[in-house]
């Protein structure tokens, strides 16, 4: 099973010239250590990564993504999971804090990006703007691949990639390929999700935050000074991130997150 083929990207190994340059941009500005695949998938269009950076480049720098997430967090679903908690490799945690402050500050500024391409911008208003959140500056466990694993650990990571994501997701979810390399606790995360999925709430949970962020992306458009480009291309591989990938880990990170008893569901 091939998740990547709909979706090719430039690796960051890979990455030279222009290309090389709006990465590095891209992680200090975001103040992660690994560029989001979504950023990598524009880089195989020509064009489309300096433009979609300089585009919402200023919603980061501005602290206007910051603002979004700030208030989203105080109102947003979390589905109750089974606890998590307990002693597991510093790796671990480092994933989830990772991804759950890029996931979700990436969901406003993609947001408003596809907003502003779709000419879905809010009608009034203007943004909030807040201080930066800080990105944890930590050491990440290397992005596993199929062959990287056991069989049944892919097959594992396969299966959590399906959660909130039906009927086939499109693309693999990258925090469960970092958490690879500890199956254990990816074990007891399938264990803790399935009920939730089971019974829909996970689901539901997803819905409602996914709109919650629309509404709020409509508004955080109106900031987006650059005329977007004829480019039905942007639009819709930014749209499947956010409607897949993106849309749905930022409520599964976060409800892991709490489940691990590292943070109140609205910090």
């Amino acid at each position: 099973m091939s998740l990547s083929d709909p979706f090719p990207a430039i690796t960051e190994a890979a990455a030279k010239g222009r290309v090389a340059e709006l990465f590095a941009d891209i992680r200090a500005t975001i103040g992660v250590r690994v560029v989001n695949l979504v950023w990598r998938h524009l880089a195989t269009m020509e064009d489309a990564l300096p433009w979609a950076w300089a585009a919402v480049k200023p919603l980061y720098v501005e602290g206007i993504v910051d603002a979004a997430v700030v208030r989203f967090r105080q109102d947003m679903t979390v589905p109750r999971l089974l606890s998590l908690a307990g002693p597991q490799p510093a790796g671990v945690d480092a994933v989830l804090a990772s991804y759950d402050h890029s996931n979700t500050i990436n969901l406003f500024a993609l947001g408003a990006l596809v907003a502003r391409l779709r000419g879905e911008t809010a009608i009034s208003g203007m943004p909030g703007r807040g201080p930066r959140l800080a990105a944890p500056n930590v050491p990440l466990p290397p992005l596993a691949s199929e062959g990287d694993v056991a069989p049944d650990v892919w097959a594992m990571v396969l299966r959590l990639n399906r959660f909130g994501d039906r009927p086939e997701p499109l693309i693999l979810a990258s925090m469960y390929r970092q958490l690879a390399g500890s199956p254990a606790f990816l074990k007891r995360v399938e264990a803790a999700l399935a009920p939730a999925q089971a019974d829909g709430t996970l689901d539901r949970a997803i819905a409602a935050n996914r709109e919650a962020a629309r509404a709020e992306a409509r508004l955080i458009a109106r900031a987006i000074s650059a005329p977007p480009p004829s480019s039905a291309p942007i639009e819709a591989g930014v749209t499947a991130f956010l409607d897949h990938a993106i849309g749905k880990m930022v409520t599964i990170c976060r409800a892991i997150r709490v489940a691990r008893e590292s943070l109140p569901p609205s910090s």
